[in-house]
């Protein structure tokens, strides 16, 4: 747990390196694309980590080994750094890090192959989620980021992972634990399919466009309920009843509509499907563990403080991420409690003074 209150600065910097995986030589190095010239880029290979004594033993039978937390997290290009960052930060604060499985979800399925170089005691599994399945129920959004495909891959998990998964924690990219998985995990969903930290205070309707509030066939989706913002980066997903009720197609009908010639019911990116389908039917966990907007707004090079109460996860969500702050030299006061988790360059955080 960590409680830490910083002073925010406005600070300036450049896009996020984009990063694309190919082979591996033992330094766990591989080529790339940065700043428009190719050059080898460097992880350095994790510390070793081992389950407390009084951890269960994993029963060694894949995904459907009961005594395993499962984690469902993305890896493409762009975010690459701070996935990794994500994954050490989750083994480094577990008590039983041998009991954690990842399921990776990928445009890109080497990027597998940087995952066991950089973690060789990991438990995973890389699913490939192919671009084509959303691309065209894509709208465009306030941020380019917003629109990858990859950003749409939660709305499958259902489908893509094996069905003996029952439940899932899933992770956005941009964020660090510095709290026991295992305390997410145990949360009590209390027959609800989704589980997050509701923000009941935030103005609800500027997530959708006048044109849906206009329309009662729209608005009325809501009637008799008593709907919360809640950010979509860090949620626990009972599967099973997910895969019963089909919510999957409940979320891509929103997206044909948002599409349709008659205009647009929402202006950001993969959120507003998930508030339209399950939007007051949210088990609410504590706020600890979203610790969300540490990126600062859409606006680049805004710096934001940690909102008041305890700190379980901390979630760079907004235009700013840390590694691109840190690569620049100008990082916001926050961003040293990411760094620790940077595992980029053979020197640590922040070592690759020839990207600045």
């Amino acid at each position: 747990m960590l409680a830490v209150v910083l002073s925010p600065s406005l600070q300036s910097f450049p896009p996020a390196e984009a990063i694309r995986s190919s082979q591996f030589d033992g330094s766990v190095r591989f080529p790339g694309q940065i700043a428009g010239g190719a050059r080898g880029i460097a992880f350095r290979r994790a510390p070793s980590f081992r389950n407390a004594a009084d951890c269960a033993a994993p029963a060694g039978n894949g995904t459907c080994d009961p005594s395993l937390v499962h984690i469902a997290i993305t890896l493409d290009e762009e975010y690459l750094r701070g996935s990794v960052a994500a994954v050490h930060s989750v083994v480094t604060h577990a008590r039983c890090p041998e009991s954690v499985f990842f399921h990776f979800l990928v445009s890109d399925p080497s990027l597998g192959d940087l995952v066991r170089a950089v973690f060789p005691q990991l438990r995973f599994k890389v699913y490939y989620f192919d671009p084509d399945r959303v691309r065209g129920l894509i709208s465009t959004s306030v941020r380019q980021a917003l629109e990858q495909p990859l950003n749409y891959a939660r709305n499958y998990l259902a489908g893509l992972l094996d069905p003996c998964v029952r439940r899932v924690i899933y992770l956005d990219s941009d964020l660090v634990l510095v709290d026991d998985v295992a305390k997410l995990w145990r949360t009590d969903l209390a027959g609800r399919v989704v589980g997050a930290p509701e923000y009941c205070h935030a103005n609800f309707t500027k997530y959708f466009t006048a044109r849906f509030w206009s329309d009662h066939r729209f608005a009325g989706i809501f009637s008799g309920r008593k709907p919360c913002y809640f950010n979509t980066g860090v949620m626990v997903l009972d599967l099973d009843r997910w895969r019963d009720a089909g919510y999957t197609q409940r979320i891509e009908r929103w997206m044909e509509i948002q599409k349709s010639p008659a205009g647009r019911i929402y202006e950001l990116g993969s959120l507003p499907p998930f508030l339209l389908v399950f939007a007051g039917h949210v088990a609410p966990i504590e706020h600890r563990w979203n610790q969300h907007g540490l990126g600062g707004d859409n606006v680049f090079g805004s710096c934001r403080d940690l909102h008041p109460g305890p700190v379980s996860l901390l979630h760079w969500s907004g235009s700013g991420k840390p590694w691109a702050r840190l690569a620049a030299g100008r990082p916001c006061p926050l961003d040293a409690l990411w760094a620790p988790f940077d595992l980029y360059g053979p020197g640590g955080a922040g070592a690759d003074k020839s990207s600045r």
